[in-house]
């Protein structure tokens, strides 16, 4: 069995920095004519999926992005991005195989300060390559402006703007008006080339998920921690033999009578969770709801909700015997219903 492909978490607004490696560590553009593509592939997914192309920065090897997605769709986005390049690449240079090394690095980003530094860290990527830290902040300054395949010098005013980077949203982060602002962002960038933002670069590396505050990071974490019991949950399906689900409305009357607790008590907040919890772990199994479309019919707001529910239930099943047995009557019941709802 091959190894599991990583999650990736998707939302409406969620903002990436994304990272793209050759596969092999060969080249990834054999000359501007490929770079040249692979913009006009980006500017083209951009528009079909109405993504928002905050940043890019292409080296030999691997490029930097930093996109928004306002339909959560991150993943069809970067699919018509790579799927296109790699063709092109394959049939211009006659190679075959995959061209970038397997899944892309993405992270959340918080969208305000982290966000800011964060572009500066990836414009000074030609900086950074080029190992140019013990060298005079002059020579790493020409390195910088003279990278052409870069959003910076757009961004500093530099070079005409590309229309299908989206400049403002991490513009509008500077402080200060307006007028003025694409010279305060180079004067910005110009001053991590002359010395490394340690604070940021230790939040940066603090989590393989995301950028941003600890607050920030403890929720994206969470998501994470979903989309795996999610994963868990779907490969447990595939085991069931049965191919219908109860309806949510008779799983909630089954866990109550069980229980011994009013089924509209389980749509409420209680001071105890645990019977809410038992009716949450069998909406998933037996209504083939997620947790997300499971919370609304549990009187909470969010799926992460109902995931702490289920995590603290099976901690609790640990030693309590009385719930162990309560557990296997309402999944003894709940079987009977699938099996009705076969016939």
């Amino acid at each position: 069995m091959g190894m599991a492909r990583k999650l990736r978490v998707e939302y409406e607004g969620a903002i990436y920095h994304l990272t793209i490696r050759s596969n092999g560590g060969r080249d990834l553009f054999e000359d501007d004519a490929d770079r040249g593509y692979l913009l006009g592939r980006m500017a083209e997914a951009a528009e079909s999926y109405q993504v928002r192309v905050y940043l890019f920065c292409l080296m030999v090897n691997h490029f930097h992005l930093v996109v928004e997605t306002p339909r959560g769709n991150l993943g069809r986005f970067m699919q018509g991005v790579l799927t296109g390049y790699g063709v092109y690449y394959n049939r211009r240079h006659r190679t075959h195989g995959h061209v970038t090394q397997g899944r892309y690095g993405a992270r959340l980003v918080q969208g305000n300060e982290y966000l800011l530094k964060l572009s500066r860290y990836v414009h000074l990527n030609p900086v950074k390559v080029a190992r140019m830290r013990s060298k005079p902040v002059e020579e790493r300054l020409a390195v910088l402006e003279k990278h052409a395949w870069s959003s910076f010098p757009a961004y500093a005013g530099l070079t005409p703007r590309d229309d299908f980077i989206d400049y403002e949203p991490v513009l509008a982060l500077l402080e200060g008006p307006k007028k003025g602002r694409e010279g305060r962002y180079r004067q910005f960038v110009e001053t991590g080339a002359a010395a490394d933002d340690e604070e940021f670069l230790a939040a940066m590396w603090r989590s393989a998920h995301c950028v941003g505050s600890d607050d920030f990071r403890e929720e994206v974490e969470e998501r994470h921690r979903v989309l795996l019991e999610g994963r868990e949950a779907l490969e447990d399906v595939s085991f069931r033999r049965v191919s219908r689900v109860v309806p949510a409305e008779t799983i909630l009357q089954v866990v109550g009578a069980v229980c011994g607790v009013d089924p509209k008590a389980l749509t409420t907040r209680q001071r105890d969770s645990r019977w809410r919890a038992v009716a949450a772990r069998m909406l998933c199994r037996y209504g083939g709801l997620t947790q997300r479309a499971a919370a609304p019919l549990l009187g909470v707001r969010t799926g992460v909700a109902v995931s702490c529910q289920v995590r603290k239930l099976a901690q609790l099943l640990e030693s309590d015997e009385a719930l162990r047995e309560k557990m296997r009557r309402t999944e003894t019941r709940l079987d009977k219903e699938q099996k009705r709802a076969k016939c």
